[in-house]
């Protein structure tokens, strides 16, 4: 039985942990402004006939915090990375010069800081959702051991534990969030 507990308590912690590794992966994706090569990490690009993610047909790198450089492995599939970004949607334009693609960041403008915020607040309250429904996971599973045999009292224990879980994922949630609104607000 102790197994049992122990093994519900780690798998709401797991699955807290991973809203906030997917978190901070979606923050990511959201530039502020400054070239970085994780801006394009997602981007798929047709590498003869299969779809590939950008950094592993090309090196991806800053020349400076306004300019992401890609320069492909192959001269041929300038014309496909430059397809791929155009068509993810990212609002960037990128220039090829015949030898790599440049792609000039433009300047935020504070409407589009603020929408950026609205994103990332977004994406934060998908974090607090899933961070929730794990805790409603391990409560459903402490139910469940109460209904075979455990007693009240360590079922509310359980309860607890998980809870206290789910308000330090919460904070980490607000501090990861409160961190990418600076940063997307720092002009």
């Amino acid at each position: 039985m102790e197994e049992e507990i122990d093994f519900i308590i780690e798998s709401a912690e797991e699955g807290m942990q991973g809203s906030i590794s997917h978190l901070e992966k979606e923050l990511i994706k959201i530039r502020a402004g400054k070239a970085s090569p994780s801006m394009v990490g997602s981007v798929m690009v047709d590498y003869y006939g299969s779809m590939t993610p950008l950094p592993q047909v090309a090196n991806v790198g800053t020349m400076d915090a306004r300019t992401l450089t890609i320069q492909p492995w192959e001269k041929q599939m300038l014309e496909p990375i430059e397809r791929a970004i155009i068509n993810s949607n990212l609002g960037l334009n990128p220039q090829s010069n015949g030898e790599m693609i440049l792609i000039n960041i433009p300047q935020l403008t504070e409407e589009r800081r603020r929408e950026l915020v609205k994103q990332a607040k977004a994406q934060a309250e998908d974090a607090k959702v899933g961070i929730r429904n794990c805790r409603k996971e391990g409560n459903d599973e402490a139910k469940r051991l109460e209904k075979e045999g455990l007693s009240e009292d360590r079922v509310k224990g359980i309860e607890e534990s998980i809870q206290d879980l789910t308000n330090q994922y919460g904070s980490r949630v607000d501090k990861i969030l409160e961190a990418k609104e600076i940063d997307i607000m720092k002009v």
